[in-house]
């Protein structure tokens, strides 16, 4: 009799042979999978498995299930596979909040550096604009959109689409209004805005090194921020 461990191994197991048919190239983006039943023959397993398994990829995004036409692999573009993880980080609290900046501090500095090297001067200047845009009086809800917007927009930049969703994927709008709502009360707006067009006129210039180290400093500053908050 199987027990709730069982099942799930089960389960797990036919995850881990459909990732291999995405894998292997014999089922690609936007691929109908085979009827449940000629599927569950092919792969070795029970029916009731296989459906547990396309219930979950359909979850993460890897597979789309079309009521009345079929199941199909989704595009598996990284901005679509990583949209659960931002989910999952909203939720976050307290030493996760660090620890998602932490890894931030690790990857988007090395972002800066790359987008300066390919940053177009159309992009840094609809990056000014944006930030131009900005009220010094603004309300949370238009700091977190123009947070999202400048960070994205840099990483873009750097012209790696897994990178960006990855710093997307940590960036949620629920964990940056809870940043921005306690810079704000702290009186930081200013300073934080004044952050942004530094690293933005270093992007203009070419300079890696010192896009690098602002950004750093910037992340860094929140990080500070958030520790002496808890």
């Amino acid at each position: 009799m199987y027990g709730y461990s069982d099942s799930m191994a089960v389960t797990d197991e036919a995850i881990l042979r459909i990732k291999e048919m995405i894998v292997s190239g014999a089922l690609g983006p936007g691929s109908r999978l085979p009827p449940e039943k000629e599927l569950s023959e092919t792969l070795g397993l029970s029916r009731s498995s296989l459906r547990e398994a396309v219930k979950a990829l359909e979850v993460i995004r890897v597979l789309d299930v079309r009521r009345g036409d079929g199941t199909y692999v989704t595009s598996l573009e990284p901005r679509l596979l990583l949209e659960a993880m931002s989910f999952v980080v909203d939720l976050h609290q307290d030493d996760s909040v660090l620890e998602i900046f932490a890894v931030r501090r690790m990857l988007e500095p090395q972002a800066a550096a790359l987008a300066a090297a390919a940053i177009s001067a159309q992009q840094a200047d609809d990056i000014a604009a944006a930030v131009d845009a900005v009220r010094l009086d603004a309300g949370i809800e238009e700091l977190v959109e123009h947070d999202i917007d400048f960070h994205h927009r840099i990483v873009a930049c750097a012209g790696n689409a897994y990178l960006t969703s990855l710093l997307d994927s940590l960036s949620g709008a629920t964990l940056r209004a809870r940043v921005w709502r306690g810079i704000t009360e702290d009186g930081a707006v200013t300073r934080t805005i004044d952050e942004h067009r530094s690293i933005l006129e270093a992007l203009r210039r070419g300079d890696a090194g010192l896009a690098q180290a602002l950004m750093v400093a910037h992340i860094s500053g929140v990080e500070h921020w958030l520790r002496k908050a808890r």
